[in-house]
């Protein structure tokens, strides 16, 4: 089985990430001074900077700390720097699951999508069905359905497979993640199973199980009277057909949970601007404060420091900050450190939905998140790219270094809704976002696809990963002036005609 998922999944390469005290440091100035901040924010007595944590509050301090430093106003509640959020948070502490007499480590061969009201016993049948479109799935009444979770057009979706599962009267999904979807590769083992939420959300009444399956660990689900876990997991990896049947032998799991109140803040300064005629056109620079936290051990290491996510562009924002010392650009600059993005860019919901300065007086967000300069600057993906005239402004500013654009060539992992600008783009504010872009086949591709293996949502994005240092003075030297130019500018930025991201009037 080892082998076959490597086959599926792998790229030839070195491995990207290295512990060594001995990296070559940046050379520039600037450089070294977003990366000296970086250090700070991501070290190891930050804890990872989960949400709602010590760490992440020791990390806030600082973040507030040199924003005053830098010259910024406070633009947090009460007259501060912070906007705190009030959270609650359901975690798993410990599971136990077995299929028959055959015992399943949790968190390494199944992790769980903890909610408030999933059952803390299970005692159920198993069914495999395939992709689990609801012309398959047969007699499902009280059992866990094993699905292949895959993300290929022509194939049910998640929200499909859920939907049809339910519709069946099946307690919950034990997804298979999917080998095959080699653009964002199933990562294991999770760091942890919980769920964190504000506290006046509505509280979840849905009981139905969302259980994720390693590929490697389908052949102890399925049991020694099947030989074909590998083979099932090759076709389902390609999309070819796949058989139904029942599973002999019971899914059974007890999961211990734990319950708590915590609170969490948004950091938030502010740059007045010089052009009065410009006081309601505000510019918010966004990065997300926040990371994994502690967590399962990978080689050894439990904490999850987020270095380059994204520790790294919350140092950017304190870097430009330094550099104003308070002297503003035409328009006012609303500098963002957001909190809770890892479990749901809550920090961003938050602010969009009780804003510090009105909403009707945002004119726009530029976002940074998904960062990873690891390999030369020559091609970077855009979000929103022709959506708004922020696309415009990106591609005078790349076109200047010569650095070319593009659209996201993997839509699929909807990346554009999974970080801070989407919140923006939701409320009908004009945002964009960027990921280092690379070429098919290209050198940069093979860095970029080992980073989502070895860095990705892991202890190992540290500071001590390689870094091509170039590469990141570049795309710092990009977001200055690409800030300069849309703050500057006589008109705010704006919707395109024909936008398909431009919320519909109600």
């Amino acid at each position: 089985m080892k082998s076959l998922l490597t086959a599926l999944s792998a790229i030839p390469a070195a491995m990207l990430v290295q512990a060594s005290p001995a990296m070559a440091q940046p050379t520039d100035p600037d450089t070294r001074a977003w990366w000296a901040v970086t250090e700070q924010l991501s070290s190891d007595a930050m804890e990872g900077r989960d949400t709602g944590s010590a760490g992440y509050d020791r990390a806030a301090q600082v973040v507030a700390d040199k924003f005053k430093a830098a010259g910024l106003k406070p633009a947090g509640v009460n007259g501060g720097w912070f906007q705190p959020v009030a959270l609650r948070e359901f975690a798993i502490a410990k599971a136990t699951l077995k299929v028959g007499s055959r015992p399943l480590k949790f968190l390494y061969d199944v992790g769980v999508a903890a909610s408030e009201a999933m059952p803390t016993n299970v005692d159920a049948p198993l069914a495999y069905r395939g992709y689990c479109g609801a012309d398959v799935l047969g007699d499902v009444k009280g059992k866990l359905v094993v699905c292949h979770g895959a993300r290929r057009a022509g194939l049910p979706s998640g929200a499909d497979r859920e939907a049809a599962v339910k519709a069946a009267g099946g307690i919950g999904i034990l997804s298979i993640a999917d080998p095959g979807f080699t653009v964002e590769p199933p990562r294991w083992p999770d760091a942890y199973a919980r769920e964190v939420k504000p506290i006046a959300a509505k509280v979840d009444t849905d009981p139905f199980l969302r259980l994720r399956l390693n590929a490697e660990a389908l052949a102890k689900v399925t049991g020694p009277a099947r030989t074909d876990a590998a083979d099932l997991i090759a076709k389902g990896s390609q999309g070819a057909p796949l058989p139904s049947f029942d599973i002999p032998g019971r899914f059974q799991a007890t999961f211990t949970v734990a319950r708590r109140q915590i609170s969490s803040s948004n950091v938030l300064g502010l740059l007045p601007g010089s052009d009065p005629t410009k006081a309601g056109e505000a510019i918010v620079l966004s990065a997300h404060l926040d990371g994994y936290g502690q967590g399962t051990p990978v080689d050894g290491d439990g904490i999850y420091n987020g270095t380059l996510d994204d520790a790294a562009y919350v140092a950017l924002l304190i870097r430009l900050a330094e550099q104003r010392q308070g002297q503003g650009y035409r328009r006012p600059i609303v500098f963002a450190a957001f909190m809770g993005e890892e479990k749901g860019l809550l920090g961003a919901y938050a602010f969009v939905a009780n804003p510090t300065v009105p909403l009707a007086r945002i004119a726009a967000n530029i976002n940074l998140d998904q960062l990873r300069p690891i390999f030369p600057l020559d091609l970077l993906t855009v979000h929103a790219l022709d959506d708004t005239t922020l696309g415009d402004d990106v591609r005078t500013v790349t076109a200047g270094m010569g650095v070319a654009v593009q659209h996201d060539p993997e839509p699929e992992r909807g990346l554009i809704r999974r970080a801070d600008q989407w919140p923006f783009l939701q409320a009908g504010v004009p945002a964009t976002a960027f990921v280092f872009g690379y070429r098919p086949g290209s050198e940069s591709e093979r860095i970029y696809r080992q980073w989502y293996r070895t860095g990705y949502h892991k202890p190992q994005d540290d500071i001590g990963q390689l870094m091509d240092w170039k590469a990141a003075a570049d795309f710092n030297r990009f977001f200055y002036a690409l800030v300069a130019r849309v703050a500057d500018a006589d008109a705010a930025p704006a919707w395109k005609p024909g936008s398909t991201l431009k919320p519909k009037a109600p």
